[in-house]
């Protein structure tokens, strides 16, 4: 079975994580905005996920005091169900652990339930809805918090 390597992303990988970004959602991300976050933000932290020797998928967050926000977790379309998302999500905790962060957050669609069960293993608890929350179809979110973790 070929090995998922974790890795922090850098300006070298945005052709390749453009790519997903633009497979997964319907209003993507550009490239100066994943340049901004992975070079001007000292907030955000961002990986990739390497399968095959591509980048198959990509996730990040923001460091805010004591709190971690998921800005945003995708797999590319081909590749999932092999644990990428998985493994993106644990590397995110686990370098949320070593900053000694109190709680994680996240948004997801309401019809996603993949990515919920996926979060719920990982000790993430839906708390409440954002109406509305995504622009290109006011799909509501569901708000999932982990509390006072540990590296699972």
């Amino acid at each position: 079975m070929e090995e998922i390597r974790v890795r922090p992303m850098n300006s070298g990988d945005l052709d390749e994580v453009l790519d997903i970004e633009r497979l997964c959602f319907p209003t993507p991300w550009s490239y100066e905005a994943f340049k901004s976050e992975i070079g001007g933000n000292h907030c955000a932290r961002y990986v990739v996920a390497e399968y095959e020797g591509h980048i198959r998928g990509y996730g990040g967050m923001w460091i805010i005091l004591d709190e971690a926000h998921i800005t945003n977790v995708a797999v590319h379309p081909d590749y999932r169900g092999k644990g990428i998302g998985e493994a993106l999500m644990r590397a995110l905790i686990r370098t949320a652990s070593y900053l000694r962060i109190e709680g994680m957050t996240l948004e997801v669609r309401v019809s996603n339930k993949i990515a919920q069960n996926l979060y719920e293993k990982l000790g993430f608890s839906g708390v409440g809805v954002r109406k509305g929350y995504y622009s290109d179809n006011d799909e509501d979110a569901l708000i999932m918090w982990k509390d006072r973790f540990t590296y699972q």
